[in-house]
């Protein structure tokens, strides 16, 4: 058994490349072979968000506190909320954060595919494509 302490893990900011706004990485994991496991605790700030981007073999997000909004391409934005698990199939372009009032934590699983990939990053998401958000029922 492998126990990694809080205390003990490294916080990194988010790449201003990849995320708008402010958003930290904890915890980045990655499993040995034979697991193609890979993940991370990521903290989005309110208004912080991913770029559009999309995993080789679908990605897991635990909701661990706050509210979030994610979207497919062509899609409309959902809200999740603390508690919530979400499923993104592989290589379906999706974008996730927090939203623009409330901060969001989640936490990421993914598998790395036979090159050694897990992600595939692509242009950021705009703020007229984020503050759509989510249709009112």
């Amino acid at each position: 058994m492998e126990i990694t302490r809080k205390k003990d893990m490294k916080t990194v900011e988010g790449p201003e490349e990849y995320f708008t706004g402010k958003a930290t990485i904890t915890g980045q994991f990655s499993r040995e072979d034979p697991s193609k496991v890979t993940g991370a605790i990521v903290h989005f700030e309110p208004g912080a968000r991913t770029a559009w981007h999309k995993h080789p073999r679908g990605q897991t997000l635990i909701v661990a506190e706050g509210v979030g909004w994610t979207a497919l391409e062509d899609g409309e934005i959902h809200e999740f909320y603390e508690g919530d698990m979400l499923w993104c199939p592989a290589d379906k372009k999706h974008w996730h954060g927090a939203t623009p009032h409330e901060a969001m934590t989640h936490i990421a699983i993914q598998e790395t595919d036979e090159n050694g990939r897990n992600v595939e990053w692509m242009e950021k998401v705009s703020d007229e494509e984020y503050l759509k958000g989510p249709k009112k029922h």
